[in-house]
């Protein structure tokens, strides 16, 4: 099994490069999560208290359960992962997905490279390299079109949170990649070098 961690900044185009990547591979030879799957649940707090936690520091996310999940399948057995209900700040009650063992397990989010015990596990590990005013303008769109954020929201998160704790912890990160992939989905170079190192895996592994 080959595991491959993709870290950036949000609105980077980390999903686009893991999903480029399993396109030329072919999905039925990857295993692909999300770790925005494992934020943190907080049920007992109040949607207005939800709204106001650090979502971009790295106590935001249950690395706990990531790390369990990811052995699970480095065991050959499948995994339950949660699903996170952006437009809620909370873990969905009614949906999961279950994750099973494959050649090839891509993990993509924020701070994959940031957690040294998530690295351990990651034979490859990716930093998508992407300008910082590229970056907001997609979150801008993310937000508005897929998760219900108002413009106010998102400026004053990004300001707060994501913009220092991008500096903080994401940045510092990219020391640990083996591959930089700059503009992330843009750059087709970087895509084809990392779908070149899963393909000589899997046909080493043959």
């Amino acid at each position: 099994m080959l595991m491959i961690g993709i870290a950036g900044g949000t609105g980077s185009g980390k999903t686009t490069v893991a999903r480029s990547v399993i396109d030329r591979i072919g999905a039925d030879k990857v295993t692909f999560i999300s770790q925005d799957n494992y934020y943190k649940n907080y049920p007992d707090l109040s949607f207005e208290e939800r709204e106001l936690l650090n979502y971009d520091h790295p106590l935001a996310f249950d690395n706990e359960l990531l790390i369990r999940d990811l052995k699970l399948l480095r065991e050959g057995r499948a995994a339950i992962a949660p699903v996170y209900d952006f437009s809620l700040h909370a873990r969905s009650a009614t949906e999961q997905i279950e994750l099973l063992p494959n050649n090839i397990v891509i993990l993509e989010g924020l701070l994959v490279l940031s957690d040294e015990k998530v690295r351990e596990l990651l034979d490859i590990k990716v930093f998508v390299d992407t300008d910082p005013d590229v970056r907001i303008l997609r979150r801008v769109l993310r937000d508005i079109e897929e998760r219900g954020r108002t413009i106010k929201s998102i400026h004053d998160q990004y300001l707060n949170t994501v913009k220092p704790m991008h500096e903080a912890f994401i940045e510092p990160s990219k020391k640990y990649a083996d591959l930089i992939i700059p503009e992330g989905g843009h750059n087709q170079v970087g895509i084809q070098v990392l779908s070149a190192l899963t393909e000589n895996y899997l046909t080493a592994a043959k």
